[in-house]
């Protein structure tokens, strides 16, 4: 989506603040015991309260309104009978559609009591985000993004996977510009434009480089190769002269 009017805009920042709203509630409900159907359940409520609809579901005929990965899980995790425990790494992914225009929001959360290691990696995961966030610009080329991700993860010894990538949203839920990587991309010869919509979400590991399917009987749900905790951070930005605007805050 290219943003061009003023409705345009207001639907996206309404969508946009309707994933974040839902991603942080069901970021608070999370609770030891609690099957991952029961968390999606409470997502796929709010939704329908704001009048949304869950955008795997529409697009992709995914089985859940949104998508929680557990622990070795890394993205796409479909919700069912897994139950929460303590210590558990849990990311929500939530996308929405509303009045026709998409978003796209996820976040990685620590059921208490946290461990050191993952607390870490979940600070750094959001600083990585942001690190995108800052190198977008109207006119910047898009490799700007991955260029900077690379650069922190390099320096704090993290790893990025690198076949999960950013992607364009709004008149869909994966829209152009396709595949924007967010690690540096020597070959990437794109810019963004003024208006341009897309995600920034990158997956930063302590060690892990590419998602792989986690079984032949699950179409759906990843896990990092080679194995190891991988956190993901994404917000559904608008590129400007003056740098991003973030659509997914819940405010």
């Amino acid at each position: 989506m290219i943003i061009s009017t003023d409705e345009q805009f207001e639907r996206l920042k309404a969508i946009g603040r309707i994933c974040a709203l839902t991603r942080d509630a069901m970021a608070q409900a999370m609770r030891p015991g609690m099957t991952t159907l029961e968390l999606d359940e409470i997502g796929r409520a709010l939704l329908a309260e704001h009048g949304a609809r869950s955008a795997p579901e529409v697009t992709y005929n995914f089985p859940g309104a949104t998508c929680i990965s557990v622990n070795e899980e890394i993205a796409h995790g479909i919700p069912g009978d897994r139950v929460l425990a303590a210590g558990d790494l849990i990311n929500i992914d939530v996308s929405a559609e509303k009045d026709g225009v998409f978003a796209d929001t996820g976040a990685s959360f620590i059921i208490p009591p946290e461990a050191s290691q993952l607390t870490t990696l979940c600070r750094d995961g959001k600083k990585a985000m942001w690190a995108g966030i800052r190198a977008v610009k109207a006119g910047a080329p898009l490799g700007d993004i991955g260029n900077a991700i690379g650069k922190f993860a390099k320096k704090n010894g993290y790893t990025l996977i690198r076949n999960l990538a950013s992607h364009g949203v709004g008149d869909s839920l994966h829209d152009a510009p396709e595949e924007i990587a967010t690690w540096p991309d020597k070959s990437e010869r794109r810019r963004m434009t003024d208006g341009m919509v897309f995600t920034i979400e990158p997956f930063l590991s302590l060690g892990g480089r590419l998602a792989d399917q986690k079984s032949a009987d699950d179409e759906w749900t990843l896990i990092s190769n080679p194995p190891a905790p991988c956190v993901q951070y994404e917000h559904t930005v608008i590129a400007t002269p003056r740098g991003a605007i973030v659509v997914t805050l819940n405010s």
